[in-house]
C-alpha cells in the first residue's frame, strides 16, 4: 500500500506532525508513503517531496494579499507536484491542508478528478468550504451556508489588504471541490463533521478521526525547567501555540496575568521575538520551539494549560497538555472542548478571563493520566483501516 499525502508541512506544526504519524503508522505495517509540503523544511529521516520553493511561497502570500485569490496561483508548482504523484503511483492519495500560498486548487483538483485513485481529504479547519476564512467562529459569519461575499475575515488568515473575491473563491471552490466520485472527508472533531453536513461538501461520506499524539513523548518529564527560569516555587499557568494570531488568544492571557497572585506565574511558548519584546513585565516569553521532548519539559513543569483559542478544530496542544499530567482550562468553542473528558480539564465561555482563571486555580495539583485514546498509533490506524476499505471499495 503507497499512500501520498500533501500538507503545508512536513513533521512539525500540528498538521505537519500528524501527516508524519501517519506516515509512520503505515510504513511500520509494511506500507510506504511520501509526504509532498510546501512550507519550511521536513523533519529530518521523513520521505518527502518539497512544492515549489520559499520564493514562490512568498509571491504567493504577496499576491493573495493584494487579490484575496489563495490557491490560485503557484501553477507551475503544482503541475510539478502532478507529474511527481503520477511518477510516485500512490494506491491512494491523501490531502490535509492545501491552502498556504503553495498549491494552484484548480491544477490539483483537475487532475485528482481524472486520476481514478481514491481520494482522502482531512479537514483541519473550515476554509475547503468558506470564499476565504479558516474559521468564522469569532465573527459569527454564517454566509457561508449559501455563498459568501462582502468578507467580515477579510483581514484574517489567509489575509488580503485590498480586494475581496470572496464570492468568486466560494463559486470556484464549489465546483473544483465536489462531483469527486472517490473521496472521503475526514475531521478531527465532531464539531467540524457538523458543519461540512451543513455545507456544499456534504454529500461526501465523512469519517471522524481524532488526532492523535506521540504518547511516548509526551509523557510526564523531569526537567530543570522551574530553576532555569527562577520559578521553583510558583505555580505555573502555561500557554502554548505554533502561532500566537489573535484567534488564540493571546490579549486574553496578557489580560488573565493581571489577575494572578504573587506565588503563580504565567508562562507562553510559541512567541515572536517582537511578541516577547511587548509583554508586560510578569510574564516569561518564550520562543517557537520544534523539539518535542522540549515541549514535553515544558507541559510537565507547568500546573495548569490554558486554551483561550476562539476558533479550534481538535487542538493538539490540549492532548500533548494532558498527555504530561496537567490539566486544561479552554474555551467552548469548536471541537476544543471535546478531549476534555475524565477529569482532564473543564471548559468555560468564551471570553470569560476571570472564570479561566479561576478555573484554573481549582485543578492546582490535579494530574491527569497518560491517555491512551490519545496514542498516534491507534488513532492513525484507523486512517490505515479507512485505507484499506477504499482500496476494497475501489
Amino acid at each position: 500500500m503507497k499512500i501520498l499525502q500533501i500538507n503545508s508541512t512536513c513533521g512539525f506544526g500540528s498538521t505537519g506532525r500528524i501527516a508524519a504519524d501517519i506516515l509512520n503508522t503505515v510504513t511500520k505495517n509494511g506500507g510506504e508513503g511520501i509526504i509532498c509540503y510546501g512550507r519550511g523544511t521536513a523533519s529530518g529521516g521523513v520521505p518527502s517531496y518539497r512544492i515549489g520553493s520559499e520564493t514562490l511561497v512568498k509571491i504567493h502570500g504577496i499576491l493573495s494579499r493584494i487579490t484575496d485569490r489563495q490557491g490560485f496561483y503557484s501553477t507551475k508548482a503544482t503541475k510539478d507536484l502532478i507529474r511527481k504523484i503520477e511518477e510516485y503511483n500512490p494506491d491512494i492519495i491523501h490531502l490535509h491542508n492545501i491552502h498556504g500560498y503553495y498549491l494552484d486548487i484548480r491544477v490539483l483538483f483537475d487532475y485528482l478528478k481524472k486520476c481514478g485513485k481514491p481520494i482522502v481529504w482531512t479537514l483541519h479547519d473550515c476554509w475547503p468550504f468558506t470564499g476565504h476564512c479558516a474559521y468564522f467562529t469569532a465573527s459569527g459569519c454564517e454566509i457561508w451556508r449559501t455563498g459568501c461575499k462582502n468578507c467580515p475575515s477579510k483581514k484574517e488568515y489567509p489575509q488580503s489588504l485590498i480586494f475581496d473575491n470572496s464570492e468568486k473563491n466560494y463559486s470556484e471552490k464549489k465546483e473544483l471541490f465536489t462531483g469527486l466520485t472517490n473521496m472521503t472527508l475526514v475531521t478531527p472533531s465532531v464539531w467540524l463533521k457538523e458543519l461540512i453536513e451543513k455545507s456544499f461538501l456534504s454529500k461526501y461520506p465523512i469519517k471522524v478521526i481524532n488526532n492523535g499524539i506521540n504518547i511516548d513523548v509526551f509523557k510526564p518529564t523531569e526537567s530543570d525547567f522551574r530553576k532555569k527560569y527562577g520559578i521553583e516555587s510558583k505555580k505555573i499557568f502555561l500557554g502554548v501555540a505554533s502561532v500566537w494570531e489573535e484567534r488564540k488568544g493571546l490579549s486574553d492571557l496578557i489580560k488573565l496575568a493581571s489577575l494572578l497572585k504573587e506565588d503563580e506565574k504565567l508562562v507562553l511558548v510559541g512567541l515572536t521575538g517582537k511578541q516577547i519584546s511587548e509583554l508586560p513585565n510578569g510574564i516569561i516569553g518564550i520562543e517557537r520551539t520544534e523539539s518535542v521532548k522540549e515541549l514535553a519539559k515544558i507541559y510537565s513543569a507547568a500546573d495548569v494549560f490554558l486554551n483561550p483559542t476562539y476558533e479550534d478544530n481538535y487542538p493538539t496542544t490540549n492532548l500533548e497538555a494532558v498527555s504530561c499530567g496537567t490539566p486544561v482550562v479552554t474555551y467552548e468553542t469548536g471541537g476544543s472542548p471535546e478531549s476534555l473528558v475524565n477529569g482532564r480539564g473543564v471548559s468555560v465561555a468564551v471570553g470569560d478571563i476571570e472564570a479561566m482563571y479561576k478555573a484554573a486555580q481549582t485543578l492546582i495539583g490535579v494530574k491527569t493520566d497518560n491517555p491512551g485514546d490519545f496514542d498516534a498509533r491507534k488513532k492513525y490506524s484507523e486512517y490505515e483501516e479507512l485505507y484499506k476499505s477504499l482500496l476494497v471499495k475501489n
